[in-house]
């Protein structure tokens, strides 16, 4: 099995290029979503979290409200450190447990993870390939101010705290550029999946 990271800073489209690469017949996995699922109470991650974050991150039914907690890491960087280096080996363990998986029912297949923290992480090193997303400035900020219902400002200041686009792309083994029609980054996503699936043909 061919497995591959995708990635790219906040609000570039990522999400989409990966239901594009679903629907084409990848095996695909989200590893904000794991990272989630490894948050809920009761999991690994849970107890620690709220030991080094406090109570104030709690909703009133228990669970860790995400806004709450990214509202403290957003604007602290060794916060931000911390909180990852708790949940990512969770995350990374779960991503090859999935992947262990999915290539014992499908060794012939294709499996994109989307992990924004991918080549922050190290994780980039465990995929044959990394596929970085990536938009004009101005468009990504746009775009995050709808998502999030935020401000320009704060919008800007969630950008910067994470690794820059052209960063990103010096890892890239192929690239999307997401700043024009859904139609266009189809068609860009279509392109990169025949040239991975010609590497594992």
């Amino acid at each position: 099995m061919l497995k591959v990271g995708l990635t790219g800073s906040i609000a570039v489209g990522k999400s989409f290029v990966l239901s594009v690469f679903k629907e084409l017949g990848c095996i695909v996995f989200d590893a904000d979503r794991i990272a989630h699922q490894c948050m809920e109470p009761g999991r690994p991650a849970y107890e620690d979290i709220v030991r080094e974050f406090g109570s104030g991150i709690l909703s009133n039914d228990g669970r860790i409200d995400r806004a709450k907690l990214g509202a403290i890491v957003f604007q602290d960087e060794a916060r931000r450190q911390k909180l990852n280096g708790i949940v990512h080996p969770r995350v990374k363990e779960e991503q090859d447990r999935l992947l262990r998986e999915a290539a014992a029912s499908g060794p012939d297949g294709v499996a994109i993870v989307d992990a924004a923290l991918i080549i922050e992480s190290g994780g980039y090193k465990r995929f044959d390939k990394l596929v970085v997303v990536f938009c004009d400035p101005e468009t990504q900020i746009v775009r995050l101010m709808s998502r999030n219902d935020i401000g320009r400002e704060e919008a800007v200041s969630r950008i910067a705290a994470q690794m820059t686009s052209d960063e990103k792309r010096r890892y890239a083994d192929f690239e999307i550029d997401s700043s024009g029609s859904f139609d266009d980054t189809r068609r860009r996503t279509i392109e990169i999946f025949n040239q991975l699936r010609h590497g594992v043909d």
